[in-house]
């Protein structure tokens, strides 16, 4: 076998879908709040969401590059405080992220994550009433969630935690059970 086709041949063993996934184990199952954000004329509606993201969904394509496909499950409980009434929408949803793994010298794995932009985020939007429906087009509530969404993940692919899960040291791994 050639250094190279050894190298290739590593990269497929050490790169795969429950090791990405572990990565990004900080993320599935998180629960969080979002707001109260003041929207609409002069700050008075308040919007409020309670988001639960599920396990990751994660599929590997193996070409020239090493890449894969996570997708994130979203469940929201979206709230629009119009002082005289409460709106309340149920949302589904899917926050898709494309990583690319590359060999860096002097000798380690990074995996590069591209973050969603709000056209990427797909979400299912269940309006409690008429008048919930209503402003949901109104106020483009779907295009908010979508936004407030990607920003949000898109911060969270640059915590310390996940920043540090996307690259392996080897060198610094290979001296721990094997010591120069």
């Amino acid at each position: 076998m050639s250094y190279e086709q050894f190298g290739r041949r590593f990269f497929e063993i050490a790169v795969t879908e429950n090791r990405i996934g572990a990565a990004f184990t900080p993320l599935a199952g998180e629960d969080f709040e979002i707001g109260p954000l003041a929207t609409g004329p002069g700050g008075m509606v308040k919007v409020k969401a309670n988001v639960s993201v599920g396990r990751p969904v994660i599929t590997r394509y193996v070409n020239e590059l090493i890449t894969f496909k996570v997708r994130l499950p979203l469940s929201i409980n979206l709230v629009v405080d119009l002082r005289l009434d409460r709106l309340r929408y149920d949302v589904t949803g899917v926050v898709p992220l494309d990583l690319t793994v590359r060999a860096v010298d002097p000798l380690s794995i990074h995996i590069d994550v591209d973050t969603p932009r709000p056209r990427d985020v797909q979400v299912g939007v269940a309006s409690h009433g008429t008048r919930a429906e209503v402003i949901r087009f109104v106020a483009q509530v779907d295009d908010e969630i979508k936004r407030v969404i990607a920003k949000h993940v898109s911060q969270q692919v640059r915590t310390p935690e996940i920043r540090q899960a996307c690259i392996i040291d080897i060198a610094h791994e290979l001296d721990k059970v094997m010591p120069a």
